[in-house]
């Protein structure tokens, strides 16, 4: 038997079960190896769909330029389709992607553009944005805009669900996935609820994306974006691909947790995998340990890519180190930084939306405090700092007078006790100086830079 060409090889990636990380789940694990694919991950199945569907349509013709935003893997895909097809191709991305990726793409051919990670989407020098640009510019040139072409999720209607379904004998109970362009998620997600309603869906996330509280609110909040390192899941914009209707519930994973585990699934499953496979493998036994699995469930999660893309900086001890992830102050969280506090702690001090400013100066100044949390009917709605009253006061001394919720900036960032140190202190921007941390029993905390500053000094001292 033989293949005409090496996209006939793209697909029925295994299913192999997890026998050490997972052994104190009940049920069982198992990982969908997408590295098995040519380009060494499951964006090789997008690439080929957005590829055929374009020829098909008309839109994609002899000496096209394909020109794409990507993390790398899609690229990748592209790439490899391109070469076999005949196609040229320009792929931006951006500088936190490992240059193993980069290197891969100008490996099968292609012009790659480097682009500024933390800007806004809409920035001219986003990738997004530089991708759009060089396809309006450039000749018979065509964008696949994985973000929102709707062949993304159908690639995995049609590939990846019916895999997971035939391969499990219509035993699966659990689907996990990162949340990256959606199309993995919803589309495997779409077609085995139809299979079995009952299945649950659970999406990962990583802190300092807007999925997670999008999915639980509804609200856009461009206030919880903050830089993180795990590559190809979470996003600062909305995808049309990305439909929370197939989702029950979505996990966060900070990035060390994300590359410890990615590490562990080489040294203890011999896995060699990306980051974002740590995460997905992670958040799925995370949330089985929260609610349990039954003897009898099937939990499947997705693992995108292969960890050839990461030698220079998981698995390499310099590149952890100096990130934090290898160092054990980085192992604080957010319950250890409050016991730090010791004598330190107290009540939470809040002020109404209703009370004026000059009742909140008096009760920041009675306090000793530079920043408070605003309510309205027991919920936090608000925020308000010394620097933001001192601000409002040059502009109108009269403010003193007007209601908080006229100056209020938005609420603190609110964050689970278990968060770890160097994801906190990502979340602290010019206008966000403190965190509320949630208890087990729903009262909050606050954490400012002081308190971690402190903890971290007086850590022997305290024992935490």
């Amino acid at each position: 038997m033989w293949f005409n060409t090496i996209l006939d090889t793209i697909g029925n990636t295994p299913l192999i079960k997890l026998n050490h990380l997972a052994n104190d789940i009940k049920g069982t694990v198992l990982v969908k190896v997408e590295y098995f694919n040519p380009g060494q991950s499951v964006k090789d199945r997008i690439a080929l769909k957005m590829i055929e569907d374009a020829e098909k349509a008309g839109i994609l013709k002899p000496g096209s330029t394909i020109i794409e935003g990507t993390s790398g893997n899609t690229g990748m895909g592209l790439a490899l389709a391109a070469v076999v097809k005949g196609y040229n191709c320009i792929f931006t991305t951006t500088d936190k992607q490992s240059p193993e990726k980069i290197n891969l793409l100008r490996a099968f051919g292609a012009e790659v553009k480097v682009c500024p990670t933390n800007v806004e989407p809409e920035d001219p020098r986003s990738y997004y944005s530089v991708a759009k640009r060089l396809s309006q510019e450039i000749p018979n040139a065509w964008y696949p805009n994985q973000y929102d072409n709707p062949s993304n999720t159908a690639a995995h209607y049609e590939t990846t669900g019916p895999e997971i379904w035939k391969q499990t004998e219509g035993k699966v109970t659990h689907y996990v996935a990162g949340m990256g362009t959606g199309g993995t998620i919803s589309g495997t997600a779409k077609y085995l609820k139809e299979q079995y309603p009952e299945l649950k869906v659970i999406g990962v996330d990583t802190y300092g994306s807007i999925y997670k509280k999008y999915f639980e609110t509804g609200i856009f909040d461009k206030n919880v974006i903050a830089p993180y390192l795990t590559e190809g899941i979470g996003e600062d914009i909305l995808p049309q691909n990305m439909d929370f209707s197939f989702v029950d519930a979505v996990i966060q994973c900070p990035d060390k947790d994300a590359f410890i585990t990615t590490r562990a699934l080489a040294r203890q499953e011999g896995l060699f995998v990306g980051g974002s496979c740590g995460a997905a493998v992670w958040g799925g036994l995370e949330w089985a340990r929260m609610n349990g699995l039954k003897e009898d469930d099937v939990m499947v999660i997705i693992l995108p890519d292969s960890g050839t893309r990461y030698v220079s900086k998981i698995y390499n001890d310099d590149w952890m180190q100096n990130n934090g992830f290898l160092d054990e102050s980085s192992n604080l969280r957010a319950k250890d930084i409050l016991n730090a506090k010791g004598g330190r702690r107290g009540s939470l001090i809040t002020v109404s939306q209703d009370d004026t400013l000059n009742f909140a100066i008096t009760v920041m100044s009675e306090n000793d405090i530079s920043q408070v949390p605003i309510l309205k009917g027991g919920q936090v709605v608000g925020s308000l700092s010394d620097s933001r009253i001192l601000s409002k006061l040059m502009e109108n001394h009269q403010a003193r007078e007007h209601p908080v919720s006229e100056i209020m900036d938005p609420p603190f960032p609110i964050v689970t006790i278990d968060l770890k140190m160097d994801h906190i202190s990502k979340l602290f921007k010019e206008r966000t100086p403190a965190v509320l941390v949630q208890q087990g029993d729903g009262k909050l905390d606050i954490l400012t830079k002081s308190d971690l500053i402190y903890s971290l000094t007086h850590q022997d001292d305290n024992k935490v």
